[in-house]
């Protein structure tokens, strides 16, 4: 995440993960998604969306397997 040079204006500020983020920054570390602060996951400090990144990454083992939310990543 690229360090911030300029203050935030409060319309382009989001604080999640206890940083403080211009809105279109708070991206999924996996699928690049823009995410919503308290709307998303953590791991090692990093953002996750919630589905299907974080379950498939760090979820329980056998996640999803073979259904509709069935997400395999390489």
């Amino acid at each position: 995440v690229p360090q911030l040079t300029h203050l935030l204006s409060a319309a382009e500020k989001v604080t999640s993960l206890g940083k403080d983020w211009h809105r279109p920054c708070l991206r999924c570390e996996k699928c690049n998604k823009t995410l919503t602060s308290g709307g998303h996951a953590e791991h090692d400090g990093k953002p996750y969306c919630n589905h299907p990144c974080y379950a498939a990454l760090f979820g329980p083992k056998g996640f999803g397997r073979g259904g509709a939310e069935s997400h395999t990543f390489k």
